[in-house]
């Protein structure tokens, strides 16, 4: 028997599980129904994870309409649609408003909190659900969930608490930086209950180019470091290169170059994949930035999959292969003409070629990668630099996981499993995810809103007390 009874209990205090109490609550206030709204967060303060996005500016959504919005989630966009309109990224803003936290909206559409600190967009959600009504607890690590035959649910918690409620919501997030709680428990709870779970790999991540790393003594070739998840050594999977692997001498001369306006283009197994204009980081993990973590999704899942994958970096893609070459030409000629090259080595003349068409801090890296590089070939090595992938960051540092209960056996329009009644999803937890710039939170809110309101909605007492009122 439960210590605690509740209309509805949330597990997971996240964007999510935050959102779905507002929403679950806030829908018993407006019909004037006294109900119990509880969610249970297993870290000793919610929202662990937004406190990290965005270097803790936390880009929190992004203003871009539907049409665009849905380019930017995977894989079935269609899914998010009943989410998105009910809680749109204009009225997320306002919803925070109202919260008492101000925002502003900058380049891409990207919104962030005025006073630039996820703390305040944490504090915004925990307010909210709060004065709607709810119960936040934390150090409220679930440990097991069964289904009662007459319908209901029961939780027990590793304090020894336990409770029961009508309706679950599970906001668990998934495997994505395991440390702010995300250890995956949501999957194996789906699990158990008939649900299934799409394949999961880390996504915006970063992804290691081969001679990157120093792998002399790791375990690349067999799915990488064993990482702590859910409390035991868990691979990530094939290609998996843990971000703690030190630097090889490429690595030290790539990493900390910020490119900007280059073109970065996929090859799978040889056949072009996926192509991206916009700004990369070389960082200690590997190629990163908005472009980088763009195709990571696609990288690594054809990794964990297998298939050989490389990169083309093309540093000028404002210009067309024939207008470089005539430049360099020039840029040429002029370096040899030079009085005070005259008497140089042919090596030093060309070093000083590379100076006038790529930034200082990369020419090592650029000459390292491309050791026959001469000023002929140099035009096509600047559109055609290489890299082969040796593999990625696993779930220690991605952004985002992808995969997760299947969007199948989901009512898109309440986030109830078709399964089991009584029983919603959201968040992370679902096989969605997105893009960097927004998307992933804006995502997190209107699922879990939208599941809240429904779990509401549609549990007895509030339906009587509706019909009740309409005669």
């Amino acid at each position: 028997m439960a210590n605690n009874s509740a209309d509805i209990i949330i597990i997971g205090g996240g964007a999510a599980g935050l959102m779905a109490a507002a929403g679950a609550a806030g829908t018993f206030a407006r019909k004037g129904v006294e109900s119990k709204v509880i969610v249970l967060e297993k870290m000793p303060r919610p929202g662990r994870k937004i406190m990290i996005t965005g270097k803790g500016r936390c880009n929190f959504t992004n203003l871009k309409a539907w049409n665009e919005f849905s380019e930017h989630v995977h894989p079935k966009p269609g899914f998010l649609k009943p989410s998105f309109y009910n809680l749109t990224s204009e009225r997320m803003i306002d919803f925070l408003q109202e919260a008492g936290m101000e925002s502003v909206v900058e380049r891409g559409d990207r919104a962030f909190p005025a006073s630039h600190l996820a703390s305040d967009v944490v504090d915004a959600l925990v307010r909210a659900a709060e004065q709607a009504g709810a119960e936040v607890l934390c150090n409220k690590e679930v440990k097991e969930i069964f289904r009662q035959d007459e319908g209901s649910f029961h939780i027990n918690c590793a304090d020894g608490a336990s409770y029961a409620c009508s309706k679950l919501i599970i906001c668990t997030g998934g495997l994505s930086y395991p440390k702010t709680g995300s250890t995956g428990d949501g999957y194996a709870w789906a699990e158990q209950m008939g649900h299934s779970v799409r394949p999961l790999f880390p996504s915006l991540t970063a992804v290691v180019p081969r001679g990157y790393k120093d792998l002399s003594t790791s375990l690349e070739m067999t799915g990488g470091k064993p990482e702590m998840i859910g409390g035991k050594p868990e691979m990530t999977g094939r290609g998996h290169i843990h971000r703690s692997e030190p630097l090889s001498e490429l690595g030290q001369m790539l990493c900390g170059n910020q490119l900007k306006n280059v073109a970065l283009t996929v090859f799978i197994d040889g056949n072009e994949a996926q192509y991206e204009f916009g700004d990369l980081d070389f960082t200690d993990g590997g190629i990163e930035g908005p472009i980088g973590f763009k195709v990571s999704r696609k990288c690594v899942n054809a990794t964990v999959n297998g298939s050989k994958v490389h990169v083309v970096i093309d540093l000028k893609p404002a210009v067309e292969i024939e207008d470089l070459t005539v430049r360099i030409s020039t840029l040429w000629n002029e370096v040899s003409k030079d009085k005070r090259n005259v008497q140089k080595l042919y090596k030093d003349r060309f070093k000083i070629l590379l100076t006038k068409v790529l930034p200082m801090s990369l020419i090592p890296a650029f000459v390292r990668c491309n050791p026959n590089a001469d000023h002929k070939t140099l035009a096509k090595l600047l559109k055609n630099w290489k890299f082969e992938i040796a593999g990625y960051v696993g779930y220690e540092r991605c952004v985002i996981t992808a995969g997760g209960v299947s969007l199948d056996e989901i009512t898109p329009k309440t986030l109830e499993s078709k399964l089991v009644p009584g029983l919603y999803f959201a968040g992370e937890v679902l096989d969605l995810d997105a893009d960097t710039g927004g998307y992933n939170l804006q995502t997190a809110f209107s699922t879990g809103y939208l599941a809240g309101i429904n779990a509401a909605r549609f549990l007895d007492k509030l339906e009587m007390t509706t019909c009740g009122s309409s005669k």
